[in-house]
């Protein structure tokens, strides 16, 4: 038996709670691991709170990331003993994921532990992490370097934003933080940020164009901030967006690409090949300074996951939300 969390569907509505399972009931898969720590995305807040449809079939145990060790495998890539790392693959939403001490996964699925990180910081960095170096690595792909200016990541205090401003400062980039938690000033300098620019100037509807201000933009938002930010991106300019916090629409024009050259990269994290995977975990070992994540991430277990799940869909999480499943 194991412990975990698990969502359902009644005809009263959706229930959480924590339960014990039975080994058997796992899903399939040719890898089944035992769960060291998880986290709590904005994507498994949305699935617990039921705020948005992300379950597709119940009952789901949520959680998009773990780590943990194989127990046992029938996969050629990993052994009884390995530690591992998933992220994303529509795990939390088709299939049972992390919240929980025991998981059974397709080993495809899986990366290496890089040896830079402990389990637990593996999760204050998870898919929030891995999705900020994906973008970072888009934008670097693209051109964009340090002496052409400065950089801007919005939603800087959350999961994506605050991995983003730590790796950018890191690979030399001067960076602006944009976040609606003015007083988390030091915590963005600390990470790395040399400005704080209050979301108000970002999230209200704008001019098409606007002066030219960020070489790139690491954008988790969405809405009228992307657009914002579209505006404001220097000639041939480069802008990666991977989230949608304030909202899925993109209220702008076409003049930012046709007059300035400005180029927007999608970045999905969820389905990424296994070779950008493995780059953007490389970038992080190699860029991300490991005593950062004290200061990213907080601890709960998972009972506190639950409440966690609410605060960080009302905007009231900084940084990382750790789980560790077996308290």
């Amino acid at each position: 038996m194991f412990s975990a969390i698990v969502i359902d569907k009644t005809d009263a509505g959706q229930t959480v709670a924590v339960r014990s399972l039975d080994e058997s009931q796992l899903p399939e898969g040719d890898v089944t691991i035992d769960v060291q720590y998880s986290t709590i995305n904005f994507k498994d807040g949305l699935a617990i709170t039921g705020t948005s449809p992300v379950v597709r079939k119940f009952p789901m145990v949520p959680g998009i990331d773990l780590v943990g060790t194989v127990r046992e495998s029938s996969h050629g890539d990993w052994k009884p003993g390995d530690t591992v790392v998933l992220n994303g693959w529509g795990v939390g939403e088709g299939h049972w994921g992390g919240l929980a001490q025991k998981a059974r996964l397709k080993g495809d699925w899986l990366v290496p532990l890089p040896a830079a990180f402990t389990p637990k910081q593996a999760m204050a960095i998870g898919t929030a992490g891995y999705t900020a170096a994906l973008c970072v690595d888009a934008l670097v792909g693209h051109g964009v370097k340090p002496e052409q200016g400065e950089v801007l990541v919005t939603g800087a205090t959350g999961g994506v934003g605050s991995v983003a401003v730590a790796l950018l400062a890191r690979a030399g980039f001067t960076v602006a933080a944009s976040s609606g938690k003015t007083s988390e000033g030091d915590y963005l300098k600390k990470l790395g940020a040399t400005s704080i620019i209050d979301r108000a100037e970002l999230s209200e509807k704008g001019k098409p164009l606007q002066r030219e201000r960020w070489a790139g933009v690491v954008d988790s938002v969405g809405s009228h901030t992307l657009a914002n930010a579209l505006a404001q991106t220097k000639y041939q300019g480069v802008v990666a967006a991977c989230g949608l916090a304030q909202g899925a629409d993109l209220p702008g024009t076409v003049m930012p690409f046709i007059l300035r050259g400005v180029s927007l990269v999608g970045v999905d994290s969820v389905m990424a090949p296994r070779a950008p995977r493995m780059a953007a975990w490389a970038r992080l070992a190699r860029d991300l300074d490991p005593a950062l994540l004290d200061v990213i991430g907080v601890e709960t277990g998972l009972e506190g996951a639950i409440s966690a799940a609410s605060a960080i869909v009302a905007g009231k999480v900084r940084g990382r939300v750790i789980v560790d499943v077996n308290r």
